[in-house]
């Protein structure tokens, strides 16, 4: 994970934080530090209970490591 940070300059990472089948909240952040994108934003949580997370403890995690971070809403759309 950490070469791709390294070969390529990153603009936007979705990180999936949903645990269980995923990552988690923690490595998630661990992810980000290795990738170094300029927006991660969190994807795979909440859609039912045994992937239940929080984005905004994410987010903060992110923004502690000194990047950025969005969470988005159900049906909200960005342009990339």
């Amino acid at each position: 994970m950490k070469l791709i940070g390294e070969l390529n300059p990153i603009d936007y990472m979705l990180v999936p934080i949903g645990d269980n089948f995923t990552m988690g909240i923690d490595d998630a952040v661990k992810a980000v530090e290795f990738v170094n994108p300029k927006v991660a934003i969190p994807m795979h949580y909440d859609t039912f209970p045994v992937i239940k997370a929080d984005p905004d403890e994410f987010k903060k995690k992110v923004e502690a490591i000194g990047k950025k971070s969005i969470v988005m809403e159900y049906g909200q759309e960005i342009e990339l």
